[in-house]
């Protein structure tokens, strides 16, 4: 393979990529993007539905993938792979239920697509590597994974929610809007509607939780902005 097949070949491997991860982009844009003519582009979508990737087009927007439609999963390199490993020990340690059982899901797909003699070190290296915390793998919490699509989908969250400071529980309907994690208990960020402010609720607290069908406008401040709200907040005599 030439140097100019190469280019090519890493060209329509971005343009795959790109697609996935965005729904639509005009043969201009790719162009742009990308320092080649229009008519380089057109020869590059037409290479990709003869390989079979079912590129559409739209009047107006531009090329987009098929629904439903995924690029096989790439290839690790060793390094990558013990990241992914490391991140594993961490992640097994953690206290909330949903976090763990997902992340090792995932982590098991990843694996199985590993080539074999990285598989090899990656198992390897998952018995000689260990992380101290919560040894004794307690699970105080099993909402993680439901807040966080809460989260991304701007879905209203009802919440019984038990407060140690005067030892109630309290119903509320909350506005998720970030998640943070501090000595291996989870915190979300919420708007609470009951306070009509924004609170932090740990979710080792969440006694009960119900995401709604009804959704909220989503939030137009930062995480940045949140944290900074809360210093001068805490300035304020």
């Amino acid at each position: 393979m030439d140097a100019k097949d190469t280019k090519r070949l890493s060209r329509l491997t971005a343009m795959l990529t790109h697609l996935q991860t965005k729904k639509t982009m005009t043969a201009a844009e790719f162009a742009k993007k990308f320092s080649v003519s229009k008519r380089t582009i057109y020869r590059d979508f037409k290479a990709l539905e003869q390989a079979g990737v079912p590129v559409l087009t739209e009047d107006g927007k531009g090329y987009m993938l098929m629904e439903g439609y995924r690029i096989p999963p790439i290839m690790f390199s060793e390094s990558e792979a013990n990241a992914l490993i490391t991140a594993e020990q961490l992640v097994l340690k953690n206290k909330d239920a949903s976090f763990v059982r997902d992340y090792t899901e995932a982590i098991g797909k990843i694996k199985a697509v590993l080539r074999s003699n990285t598989k090899d070190k990656v198992d390897l290296l998952s018995r000689r590597i260990a992380s101290g915390h919560n040894t004794s793998h307690s699970r105080t919490s099993n909402n993680l994974s439901i807040l966080q699509l809460a989260l991304t989908n701007f879905n209203l969250v009802k919440v019984k929610y038990y407060s140690p400071d005067n030892q109630q529980t309290t119903e509320r309907t909350i506005e998720p809007f970030a998640i943070y994690t501090s000595q291996e208990n989870w915190l979300l960020i919420a708007f609470c509607r009951l306070r009509n402010d924004y609170r932090a609720f740990r979710l080792d607290r969440i006694e009960t939780l119900s995401v709604q069908n009804q959704t909220f406008t989503p939030h137009q401040m930062t995480f940045e902005d949140y944290f900074e709200r809360c210093v001068k907040k805490s300035a304020t005599p």
